[in-house]
């Protein structure tokens, strides 16, 4: 998506599988309005539908803090998103 004047940028930290899926660490997506962070990850599994069965362990980080799913982003945020993880 490209930006424009009415648009909200939001960069998105990537882990574990979504960073596997993009091959990078992080991207920047970009909405009309602002939106709850459960949206975000909406977008990327439109984009990434293989990472579908992460959906409901997906945790949400906003700008350096846990949130919840129903929290809104605005303009400039930081998402992160947190699927479960193992190893030593």
């Amino acid at each position: 998506m490209t930006p424009n004047i009415t648009e909200i940028a939001i960069t998105v930290k990537l882990f574990a599988a979504y960073q596997e899926a993009y091959g990078v660490p992080e991207i920047i997506l970009y909405f009309p309005s602002s939106i709850p962070v459960k949206e975000v990850l909406a977008q990327i599994l439109i984009e990434h539908p293989e990472l579908e069965q992460w959906r409901s362990v997906t945790r949400f980080g906003l700008n350096l803090q846990f949130v919840d799913g129903d929290t809104l982003v605005q303009d400039g945020d930081e998402v992160v998103l947190i699927p479960p993880v193992s190893g030593g």
